[in-house]
């Protein structure tokens, strides 16, 4: 729900079914926008105005990064805002918050954020009784004077554990609550808790309005953090467990409701940069479009791709080149054999090569950052090479997760996305299942060796091209220094009658 007014008459609820005889004027409530990716669409718009948020996990899970991230955003948006740690220094977090590149003293210079130390000397809490008061002062003189939207109170059972029973550390925590309540200050407050699912101070979770749990496993021997959202009073949420990362610029989720299949087809063609290729597709790729070519080690699926790639950055498009099997630079040396030469089109900022090994981090870690590669690079084509690569990330149910979103975030972006993929066998036609991508993909190429005379000879088989009439005859051809070169008659599609409609 978002903020907004809508009358609900006295016979009708807002289901049609019949309700009293009089108008009843309802508000939604209103939010502040957390402007982290993906967060905002989890909590349908934001966190509650004027109510309380709780944020608990266990260490390491991101509870205060993300408390600070929405002030931050907050902040540069021009909406004020205090957090006090009852953990850290306010120097540490000023230090901990550069490493993402936010300045926070450059915002409380300008008067729109505040970074306030609450540690408690336990010391002078033995001295006498302690209550919240003197600190809801400071807070409440701090809010007014800078015009305060929000506050984050990090670490909140720092303060509750200096009172010696349960009953003080809920009167003084129901204390906060009515104050921040009354001053319709939006509060986040986390709290650590022992595990993903308990929380020490349960009673927490029945007296705020969200509470938003984090935690973070590790499965194959990568780990992982993951986001819930557990109530949120009056509003819609979505309702699943979402990984997400800590990117070198804050963090990041990509809920998967939030992948949905709405992209269009477009009619535009391009070449595929071979024109002997182009005739066995019947024309080239469609835009936009999602392209397979799978094959044994050797057939040459890196070389057509990068030939596919090279020629998109001759036309003046950006290609983003995710590359899981080698390096940049030996990817580069070797393209050089079969006449490809893809430095001028780096040269040029028109291709990006992303080499990265897929056990270096999870599968969400490797969508979101690629994810977040695309949105900075605004590619044209992203090819992935090579898709098989991606099970070395997790499971393969998840491989699968982070290829079916790929395609369909890049998709709905207009976006042509390339695969490659590695078939187990030399001679392997049947290999196009890949990964159970086969109803996602558009084009599907198979590459594969012949054997004849006791020589192999590799082989290109279009097997299908939606909405194109493409060969059905498997071709020869040869990768020569100028280039792939297909080798038969055929190849030459001068008989139009052997072509197919996919």
């Amino acid at each position: 729900m978002r903020g907004g007014t809508r009358t609900v008459h006295d016979n009708q609820r807002a289901d049609g079914s019949p309700q009293h005889d009089r108008k009843t004027h309802l508000t939604a409530i209103d939010k502040i926008h957390t402007r982290i990716p993906g967060l905002d669409e989890v909590l349908h718009g934001g966190i509650p105005r004027g109510r309380a948020t709780l944020i608990s996990g266990g260490p390491g899970t991101g509870k205060t990064m993300l408390g600070l991230e929405v002030l931050y955003r907050a902040a540069l948006n021009g909406e004020p805002g205090i957090l006090v740690s009852f953990e850290e220094s306010a120097e540490a977090l000023r230090r901990n918050a550069l490493s993402l590149g936010w300045d926070l003293t450059e915002l409380e210079d300008a008067g729109k954020l505040r970074v306030l130390d609450g540690r408690i000397d336990p010391s002078a809490v033995r001295a006498g009784d302690f209550d919240i008061a003197g600190f809801l002062a400071i807070l409440g003189g701090q809010s007014a004077a800078m015009g305060a939207q929000c506050v984050v109170i990090d670490a909140i059972d720092g303060l509750l554990r200096v009172f010696a029973s349960l009953r003080q550390e809920r009167d003084q925590l129901e204390l906060l609550h009515r104050w921040l309540i009354e001053h319709e200050l939006a509060s986040i407050l986390t709290i650590k808790s022992p595990n993903s699912d308990s929380n020490s101070y349960d009673f927490l979770d029945y007296m705020v309005d969200c509470v938003i749990k984090l935690d973070q496993r590790v499965t194959g021997q990568i780990s992982t953090r993951r986001l819930r959202v557990v109530k949120y009073r009056g509003s819609n949420f979505e309702r699943n467990e979402y990984p997400f990362a800590m990117t070198p610029t804050g963090i990041r989720l990509v809920p998967i409701s939030g992948i949905e299949l709405v992209h269009e087809a477009s009619e535009d063609v391009f070449s595929v940069g071979n024109s002997a290729i182009d005739r066995l597709l019947g024309g080239g790729f469609f835009r936009a479009s999602s392209i397979l070519i799978s094959g044994a080690s050797g057939t040459g699926k890196t070389s057509i791709a990068s030939g596919v790639a090279r020629a998109a950055c001759e036309r003046g498009e950006k290609v983003l080149y995710v590359q899981f099997e080698e390096s940049s630079p030996t990817m580069v040396a070797r393209m050089l054999s079969p006449g490809i030469d893809l430095r001028p089109a780096i040269e040029a900022g028109l291709l990006l090569i992303d080499a990265v090994i897929p056990e270096a981090m999870g599968v969400e870690e490797h969508l979101i950052r690629v994810l977040g590669i695309v949105e900075d690079y605004a590619p044209d084509m992203v090819v992935v090479d090579a898709i098989t690569a991606a099970s070395r990330m997790s499971t393969s149910e998840a491989a699968y997760d982070f290829l079916v979103r790929l395609i369909n975030a890049c998709r709905r972006q207009g976006i042509t996305v390339l695969l490659t993929h590695q078939a187990q066998e030399i001679t392997d036609r049947t290999s196009v299942g890949a990964m159970g991508l086969s109803s996602l993909l558009d084009t599907v190429i198979i590459l594969s060796y012949e054997e004849e005379a006791e020589t192999l000879h590799r082989s290109i088989l279009v097997l299908k091209s939606r909405g194109m009439s493409h060969s059905l005859k498997r071709h020869r051809f040869e990768i020569t220094d100028a280039g792939i070169r297909v080798t038969d008659r055929e190849g030459d599609m001068q008989d139009r009658g052997e072509g197919g409609r996919s």
